[in-house]
Order: C-alpha cells, then structure tokens, then sequence
C-alpha cells in the first residue's frame, strides 16, 4: 500500500500542478480579452482628438451608471487628470482614477487596468495619451461582470476536473502498484 500512496502522491503533484497551469493560461486569456474592445475605443477616440474634433463630438451623450451597467464608457481627461466629459457615472457623478495612472500612460503611453472605483464596481479600463495641442487622455472601460462569471465558471470545471483526475490516478496507482504477492 505504501508503494501505491507514494506512487499516487507524484501524480497527484503533477495533475494538481498542471490543473493550476490551465486554469491559470486560460483565466488570462479571459481576462486580457476582456480589454480588446476597450483598446480600440481608446485609440480611435485618442486619434479623433488629435486629429481636431471636439471632445462633445466623441463622447457619447448617453450616460453608462458603470455600477449597474455592462455597457462601454468613455471618459476624457484635460492634461492635468481633470475630467472634461463623460458617459460613465457613478453615484451620480462623473468617476476619476488615481493620478498615478496618468503617470504611467504619460511613461508608457497606455496603461491597461482593472479598477475598482468603490466596492462591487469593477471595470476593465484602457487609458491612453492625446499627442499634439490638445493634450489629454482618454479612459474606456467597461465592466468585469461577465468576464468574472466566464473565471469563476473555469474555476469549477478545472476544481471538478483536479478532483476527478485525482480519483481516477488513485485508482489507476492501486490497480497498477498493487502489491504483486496477493495476485
């Protein structure tokens, strides 16, 4: 029996180990996906200002409450962090990020985030840098609602799955390593 326990134990590392691989690739595809949208608002709307359009022409009217809503937002920023117009709101109001971000896109020119502007309201957020006279930023997000349901989804099939594969090596180790003197 105990050459069967040490045998299963090996696998049992293996398949958890590898379990934990997969769910970890595949929750960051989901999750990276999760901004492909966002990356191409950000950009087109960045390359409409630079280009001269006004800031009312590319912002939607229509205003997305980012607490209840799946809809996209768009939300830009005066060269100082400042809003200057908006479709998303929270509580009411026109919703700001910490003023490291604008650091970060001012370095690298675009940061891509999961912020979380009050308990329960997650967004994936794209932000990027205006070039030229009209310097300023543009932010898109949208909610993670969905993207977390997809995780949450994989974390139980890949948790069944662990648990089963860890059954069926378990039986396989005591049918393989038996003790061959009992046969």
């Amino acid at each position: 029996m105990k050459i069967v326990l040490q045998s299963w134990l090996v696998i049992a590392i293996v398949v958890t180990g590898l379990s934990w691989l997969l769910y970890g690739v595949v929750q960051q595809d989901i999750r990276h996906a999760a901004d492909d949208p966002q990356i191409q608002w950000a950009e087109d709307t960045a390359t409409k200002l630079a280009d001269g359009q006004s800031v009312q022409r590319v912002v939607p009217v229509e205003k997305v409450d980012i607490a209840k809503s799946l809809a996209p937002y768009i939300i830009v920023f005066d060269s100082a962090g400042k809003p200057l117009a908006s479709s998303a709101q929270l509580d009411g109001h026109t919703p700001t990020i910490p003023l490291g971000v604008f650091d970060e896109v001012r370095h690298k020119g675009e940061d891509r985030i999961t912020w979380q502007p009050q308990p329960g309201v997650r967004s994936a957020i794209v932000v990027t840098q205006v070039k030229g006279p009209n310097a300023s930023f543009v932010l898109v997000g949208r909610s993670l609602g969905e993207v977390e349901k997809r995780e949450d989804d994989i974390m139980h099939i890949v948790l069944l799955g662990w648990i089963g594969m860890l059954l069926v090596t378990l039986l396989a180790s005591m049918v393989i390593f038996r003790n061959p003197q009992r046969s």
